[in-house]
């Protein structure tokens, strides 16, 4: 009998690596500390539970680097991407869920699959020898115990950042006579409409009260060792953000760009602010782009000086949590697995992607190694020209120096920071686009045309892995 693969850590990566790992027909040992011990960010005890946003961000898989890679996800057989499209939202051009029945259909599918063993604990300690296989995908929140582990076993210190979270409001405290509905162009994505947002509008007055109170506002106290962790730029706090300049805010989170307000349609808005549908029930929206480590007092009354918000209730106020990842170029191969104990992978954030989906993708080739390695398979590495490809190239190895301090190539560990999936980390194109009579193409067209470019050859490129995957590793 095949020895079970020991997955640690049941978030998006974690049950997306189990899933992957029994479709092949390989034994899964799935262990969650949840209920057991329950980290500050987390509400719930469901597998794949959502801590931050709802959104899986933009679905358009022909110009959008994260589109592209929730339709390899699909293509791959992805159960992270099957339980977000059946509980999708309304989101203009991205992919957001009902964050409850999206995690339950995660944790359902788990618990009913035949090779899945779900074990509640927390892991503390480095695996035991006859773990032959392991996968650590702990996530942004992994244990003291746990890091401290690994750090013996590397050398190496984990990096860290902070990760902060959006509130979310109510629905029925919002005024309607103030806010509308309408995504930024109009555009419809996966289940939505074209005005799938709530917008609050802004004078320029009523901006400039707001950033003055964001930079007053009493803020929370880092702890002495989270006093030099860095923020990742894409998820700043929107203080942060202000105390950047006064404008930030107007050109991230609240631009005001490709939005008419219905009740003065004359009257461009100095800013808005979106809320987004957070639940299928349409009873909770979050605001979009408002992480924030402001105390709760604070966060109440600021967001409070938001058109429309004047009498919002919260279900759940903002909130900050470290987030830890390793420096993977040098710590991992490229098949995940960790260097100094090769039977031992890790997946998701913890090995420096950002983001669910890029989350989730990890956590699927970690599955798809794993179970290929259980079953005595070599199995071909994705292209770096597709998303999954150049995601993981990134973190295992395309990250490398050749003009370090010494003169020899090798990994500078300061610079290896978390990252999005982008079209800036695949292979350039052989050749520029050009019209349809073969001119050069200039500005916005020219821009389109290449990430047009880049995913066509991205699926070209998919098309051919697959098959070569379908030969050496089929789904019992």
């Amino acid at each position: 009998m095949t020895n079970p693969v020991h997955i640690i850590g049941g978030g998006l990566a974690g049950s997306e690596a189990a899933w992957q790992v029994a479709q092949a027909g390989v034994p899964v040992v799935l262990h969650e500390m949840r209920p057991t011990n329950i980290s500050p960010a987390h509400k719930t005890q469901a597998l794949a539970e959502l801590v931050c946003s709802n959104s899986f961000r933009s679905d358009d898989a022909e110009t959008n680097a994260v589109g592209l890679l929730h339709q390899e996800m699909r293509a791959l057989g992805s159960l992270i991407m099957a339980s977000a499209d059946t509980h999708q939202v309304p989101a203009g051009g991205a992919l957001a869920v009902d964050r409850d029945g999206f995690s339950d259909a995660v944790t359902e599918a788990l618990a009913a699959h035949p090779l899945v063993t779900i074990e509640r604990g927390e892991v503390t300690a480095l695996p035991p020898e006859d773990w032959t296989q392991t996968i650590i995908a702990t996530g942004p929140l992994t244990s003291d115990a746990l890091a401290q582990a690994v750090h013996g076993l590397t050398g190496e210190g984990a990096l860290a950042f902070f990760d902060a979270i959006a509130p979310i409001v109510h629905a029925d405290s919002i005024d309607r006579n103030i806010v509308w509905m309408q995504s930024r162009y109009d555009k419809a994505g996966p289940g939505g409409t074209g005005a799938d947002y709530l917008n609050c509008p802004m004078t320029e007055e009523q901006y400039n009260a707001f950033v003055d109170a964001l930079l007053a506002g009493e803020k929370t106290e880092f702890r002495e060792f989270e006093k030099d962790t860095p923020y990742f730029n894409a998820c700043l706090p929107i203080e942060i953000m202000a105390e950047r300049g006064r404008e930030t805010l107007r050109f991230g989170p609240m631009k005001p760009v490709g939005l008419t307000n219905p009740n003065n349609p004359t009257v461009k808005p100095h800013a808005i602010v979106q809320l987004r549908q957070d639940n299928a029930a349409a009873t909770l929206y979050n605001i979009v782009g408002f992480q924030t480590k402001l105390k709760y007092g604070e966060q109440t009354s600021i967001l409070r000086l938001i058109p429309g918000l004047e009498n919002a209730e919260f279900a759940r106020l903002g909130g900050l949590h470290r987030n830890t990842f390793l420096n993977s170029p040098r710590l991992l191969d490229r098949s995940l697995r960790l260097k100094a104990l090769p039977r031992v992978r890790f997946a998701g954030q913890i090995t420096g992607c950002e983001g669910y989906v890029e989350s989730a993708a990890v956590g699927l080739l970690a599955g798809k190694y794993a179970a290929a390695e259980a079953r005595g398979i070599d199995l071909p590495q994705p292209p770096a020209t597709t998303a999954i490809g150049a995601l993981v190239d990134y973190i295992t190895g395309g990250h490398i120096s050749t003009d370090d301090e010494d003169g020899d190539a090798g990994v500078r560990p300061s610079s290896f920071q978390p990252m999005n999936v982008n079209f800036g980390l695949f292979p350039p194109l052989t050749e520029a686009p050009r019209s349809e009579d073969g001119k050069r193409l200039r500005g916005s067209a020219k821009a389109v045309a290449r990430k047009k470019a880049l995913t066509d050859r991205a699926r070209r490129d998919l098309s051919a892995w697959l098959q070569s995957l379908s030969e050496v590793l089929p789904a019992a």
